[in-house]
Formats: C-alpha cells, sequence, structure tokens
C-alpha cells in the first residue's frame, strides 16, 4: 500500500508545502479494523463482553472513516494517484472501508443508534461502496490494459484490490436483502449481489493465477510488498463469507428449488474455496516468516495483515453456522485470537507512525516528488518498497 511520493506528477499541494499525507491504501486500516467489529457478530461462539467491544471498534472504524475521507479529499490528490500505475491498485480500499462500516452499523450500530438509523446508515454507505467498488473494479484493470506495461514480474497482491470490492459489496448486500420490499426489488438486490459475486471470484482467480507464476518464475518478494500477498486470502474468503450470506436470504426472494441449490452451492463451492484459502494461508505464512527474519520494517502494507485473517474468520464462521463442525467453530474462534492480536500490534505502529508524521513540519519545494516514469513503465520491486514504505509522508 504505497503513495505517489516517488512516482507521480507533482501536484499543486506538493509543490506548495509537502507531499500527500496519505495514499488510499491507508483506508485498509478502516478495512482492518471494521472486521474484527464484525467478524465478532459471525462467531460461532459467544464470549461475555465481546458484543459491547466490538461495538466501541466498529464506533473506531466509523470515526477513521470519517476522518481519512475528510483528509484524503482535502488533499485533491485523486488525479495524481489515479495516474500512478501502483498507487491507482489501491482505489479499492475506500470502497471497502464503506461497505464494512456500514456492515458494521446494521451488526452492531443498531444498538446504539436503532435499527432505523443503522439501516439508513448501511444503505448510504452500501450503496455509495458498491458504486465505487463497480468503478474501480471496471476502470483500474482498463487503465492496466490501455495505459500502463507491466514486466513479467510486476503482478503482486495489490492487482487484487480493485476486483475485490463488488465480492464484499455482495457479501454485505446479504445484510439488507431482508430489509428490501418484497418482490421485484428483493429479487433485483439478491440477483444483483450474486453477479457482483461472480464478478469478483472470477476476476480474483485470475489475478491469483498471475501472482501465483510470479512467485514461482522469478524471485520471491521481499520486504514491504509480502503483506500484500496476504490479500489474496481475504479475497477467497470474502467469497466464501458471500456465497454462505446470500444463502441464508435467498429463500425470501428465490422459488425453493433454487433456494435450496444456494444452500447447496454455499456448502459445496465454500467448503472447496476454504480449502484452497487454506493453501493460500500456508503460503503467505512462510513467506511472511522467511521475510520477517531478514527483516521487516513497518509500512502501511502491514495492514494487509489484517482484513484478509477477518475474512477468513467470517468464511469459516459461515461454514460452522452451516454444517455445525466442531473443527469449522474452534478454527474460526481461533483465528478470530490471532487476528485480534494482529490487530493491535498494526493498530499500535500505525498510530506510532502517523504521530510521527503529524510533528513533522511542511518542507520546502525542494521536496517535490521525482518526474514519473513513462505511463507505459512500472518500477520495479526496489521502487515499489520504497514507495510502499513511504506511503505517509
Amino acid at each position: 500500500m504505497n503513495s505517489s511520493s516517488s512516482a507521480s506528477p507533482s501536484s499543486p499541494t506538493a509543490n506548495r508545502t509537502t507531499r500527500p499525507v496519505i495514499g488510499p491504501s491507508w483506508f485498509a486500516a478502516v478495512m482492518g479494523t471494521g472486521i474484527v467489529a464484525n467478524a465478532a457478530v459471525t462467531l460461532p461462539r459467544s464470549f461475555d463482553g465481546l458484543r459491547t467491544a466490538a461495538t466501541v471498534v466498529w464506533l473506531g472504524a466509523a470515526l477513521l472513516l470519517m476522518l481519512l475521507a475528510v483528509r484524503y479529499l482535502r488533499q485533491r490528490t485523486l488525479r495524481v494517484h489515479a495516474a500512478d500505475p501502483m498507487v491507482v491498485q489501491f482505489f479499492g480500499a475506500p470502497p471497502m472501508a464503506l461497505l464494512t462500516v456500514g456492515a458494521g452499523a446494521l451488526l452492531l450500530g443498531r444498538w446504539v443508534i436503532g435499527l432505523e438509523a443503522a439501516l439508513a446508515v448501511d444503505w448510504v454507505l452500501w450503496s455509495l461502496g458498491t458504486v465505487l467498488g463497480l468503478v474501480t473494479a471496471c476502470a483500474v484493470p482498463y487503465r492496466m490494459v490501455t495505459r500502463h506495461r507491466f514486466a513479467p514480474d510486476a503482478a503482486f497482491g495489490g492487482w487484487l484490490m480493485p476486483v475485490v470490492p463488488p465480492m464484499v459489496s455482495a457479501a454485505t448486500g446479504a445484510l439488507l436483502v431482508p430489509y428490501t420490499p418484497t418482490g421485484q426489488l428483493r429479487l433485483a438486490l439478491l440477483l444483483g449481489c450474486y453477479a457482483m459475486l461472480g464478478l469478483g471470484l472470477v476476476a480474483t482467480l485470475l489475478v491469483l493465477a498471475m501472482i501465483y507464476s510470479r512467485l514461482v518464475h522469478h524471485d520471491a518478494p521481499t520486504g514491504t510488498v509480502v503483506p500484500t500477498v496476504w490479500i489474496g486470502l481475504g479475497a477467497l474468503g470474502q467469497s466464501v463469507t458471500a456465497l454462505g450470506a446470500l444463502a441464508v436470504v435467498a429463500p425470501s426472494a428465490l422459488p425453493a428449488p433454487y433456494a435450496r441449490g444456494t444452500a447447496v452451492f454455499a456448502l459445496l463451492g465454500g467448503i472447496v474455496v476454504w480449502g484452497f484459502a487454506m493453501l493460500w494461508l500456508a503460503l503467505a505464512i512462510g513467506l511472511t516468516a522467511r521475510t520477517i527474519r531478514a527483516g521487516l520494517s513497518f509500512a502501511p502494507t502491514w495492514w494487509s495483515f489484517i482484513f484478509p485473517v477477518g475474512a477468513c474468520v467470517t468464511a469459516t464462521g459461515a461454514l460452522a453456522a452451516r454444517t455445525g463442525s466442531e473443527p469449522f467453530i474452534w478454527t474460526a474462534v481461533v483465528l478470530y485470537a490471532l487476528l485480534v492480536i494482529a490487530w493491535v500490534v498494526v493498530a499500535g505502529h500505525s498510530l506510532r507512525h502517523a504521530a510521527k508524521h503529524v510533528r513533522r513540519r511542511p518542507v520546502a519545494g525542494h521536496e517535490r516528488r521525482r518526474p514519473v516514469d513513462r505511463p507505459g513503465r512500472l518500477r520495479s520491486e526496489t521502487g515499489t518498497r520504497r514507495g510502499m514504505n513511504n506511503s505517509c509522508h
């Protein structure tokens, strides 16, 4: 998760005082914080005080979303970031942040602000997040095809970020199906969610194939690029979560034979994808452990650890609820405990990192960005790591 500090044309903001403070990748902090709260509701085992703690975390995610959105829009760097072949990949983070906080409003916020207000908040955030996510899922790949040329070893986990939001829309949209008027509107929402699930899942599998090809045909990723490998786990976990959530609400909109088919699809298809997700989890753990031994400095890409593990928790919880399997139940509980620990560590590092740069005084014009490479070229992995490390300046 990088910024454009070393690869974008200079913006008016950059020329006057200092470089942009944040890039779109920082919205992954909202995603990670929100999934910690939302996943607590999906756990197949309840624990005293967990809902209260999760509600507090959700409120923190909502506040962080507002602060980041205001700060990012005030920077007026949207066009600069859209022109950067690396930063543009993380335009998928803001819509997923909106969707995650919106789902939390219905799952947790209803106990704070009431059901009607929570439902209104969720509809607004889901609608906005879905539109932005669909735009990102279409526009970023189009820009990659028509404007950029990538080296054979350029594929990395960040390429998944633009195409995953429709799957998050499908999973969170399932929460709104019971509150949609019966008839054509409810059916349209359900079928639309399934269509977005298909869009995101097929695109994810295509990108995962490119990432795997890069891993086996070229040098293994190092440094701050490595955490982005975990994004694949999040994409797979989100698809299983969406399958389970849509199967729960399908009987209210589809005839009985098709509703039963969605339940079968959620179970068998979900277990198949979950198995592949466990393979990807093992690969990600191995690469991360290898990198930690060599030294892994903090960067915003550390948030790539959080949302994927949270999506794995919700996916495992969905399968546990559908099967009643004790291994699935306890796997979900253990993964959630690890999720909370990882979130505390990454959030702590992020707060220290943010405090350090908030205290930094604006710098003069000599801090202007370096000229951008031609649009058809992508920086080497060294440049990529440098951009990721400098994502909050």
